[in-house]
């Protein structure tokens, strides 16, 4: 469902799916800038029996999966409200998976694991950038190996995806550019990568079509709800892209980033994609300057558009005024652990061009400049 001021079909919508006892699920952010409370009204207002959950990191870590999980079979929940970015969503999607199947979230990290249903679950993005409103899987960080995991399968995809691009005004600007930079990241691997289809490609497209439109805007006047309906849209469609297809090095950077060192993916995303595209230039000129054309620029011929799309999202990234990777404060010494991380992500072999450990080794290198 995609309306403004849509959160009042909530009661309907868990109706509907049978769940009269949900567990709602946010972080300490979306609780402190009042959406919970709307939440709860709604659910308190048609005589709902709720409870809250916001154990939660901004990278969710497997401790707070096993502990929702927990919770809910302690409280008999029926489903699952999530309400936030992805952090919450994902916790809360792993969460309905560790509740269902009895195990640890380490123990369900990997594809084919999942072997049962799980209650309905209804996801509320707040932020415009991961699209695990409408993916199959959930990133958690394992904290006794710091690293990424990703808990997969179709049972993991929210009944109901309910946006409302009214709940994303009160998102400050850095937010809403690095989750708007994040949903460009998943538009331009999933548009890139060696599994693109044309499903994945048309979803991509309109995705980087109304990023370069709404994004700017956005991130100058919050208060612009065309703007922000614009980018609740295309991270939407960019993460049905990058469910259909894959992403590539970017995120197996990032991965390796977050489980080391606790930094937010999406910005991790954000900062490394522009050095990315420059690195897999030569495996995907036309698929670039295809972009660019979507984006909105003028050029000639497949080189220069090809060129032209990475200046363009060098530019964006920026006017939203994105930090630099050396902000991430990196240990040097980090870089060939960072690598082998990389190398070994699931997602490595789907990149354009391919990538050994110390390739991701060189582009750590380049993007610190030493």
């Amino acid at each position: 469902m995609f309306e403004t001021d849509g959160l009042k079909h909530l009661p309907e919508i868990l109706n509907e799916l049978g769940a009269r006892k949900p567990l709602v699920v946010a972080d300490p952010g979306v609780r402190d800038a009042g959406i919970v409370e709307r939440v709860e009204a709604q659910l308190a207002g048609a005589g709902f029996d709720f409870h809250l959950f916001s154990e939660i990191d901004p990278n969710p870590r497997d401790q707070s999966v096993d502990q929702g999980a927990l919770r809910m079979q302690e409280l008999g929940a029926d489903g699952i409200v999530a309400v936030g970015g992805g952090s919450p969503i994902d916790c809360a999607k792993a969460m309905a998976a560790v509740a269902a199947h009895g195990q640890s979230v380490r123990d369900l990290a990997g594809p084919g694991r999942l072997s049962r249903p799980v209650v309905p679950i209804v996801a509320i993005p707040t932020t415009a950038g991961t699209g695990s409103e409408v993916t199959f899987g959930a990133v958690i960080t394992d904290t006794r190996r710091n690293v990424k995991v990703s808990v997969k399968g179709p049972q993991l995809a929210p009944a109901v995806a309910l946006l409302d691009p009214s709940l994303t005004l009160s998102k400050p600007s850095d937010l809403t550019a690095s989750t708007g930079m994040d949903a460009l990241t998943h538009a331009v691997e999933a548009y890139t990568v060696k599994g693109a289809n044309p499903l994945s490609d048309a979803m991509a497209l309109h995705a980087v079509e109304r990023i370069a439109v709404h994004l700017p805007v956005a991130v100058e006047n919050g208060n612009d709800l065309e703007a922000r309906a614009g980018m609740l849209l295309a991270s939407l469609v960019a993460g049905i892209a990058f469910s259909h297809a894959d992403v590539g090095a970017v995120h197996c950077i990032a991965e390796a980033l977050g489980g080391m060192y606790d930094l937010p993916h999406g910005v991790c995303n954000a900062v490394v994609l522009p050095a990315v595209m420059r690195y897999n230039m030569d495996y995907c000129r036309a698929r670039y300057a295809r972009l660019a054309s979507a984006a909105g620029i003028d050029f000639q011929g497949v080189e220069d558009g090809a060129a032209a799309a990475v200046r363009w999202v060098e530019g964006l990234a920026a006017a939203v005024k994105l930090p630099r990777f050396s902000s991430f404060g990196v240990d040097p010494s980090d870089f060939p652990e960072i690598a082998a991380k990389s190398a070994e992500n699931g997602s490595n072999p789907s990149n354009p061009r391919p990538m050994a450990a110390e390739d991701y080794v060189a582009l750590l290198k380049e993007m610190t400049g030493s």
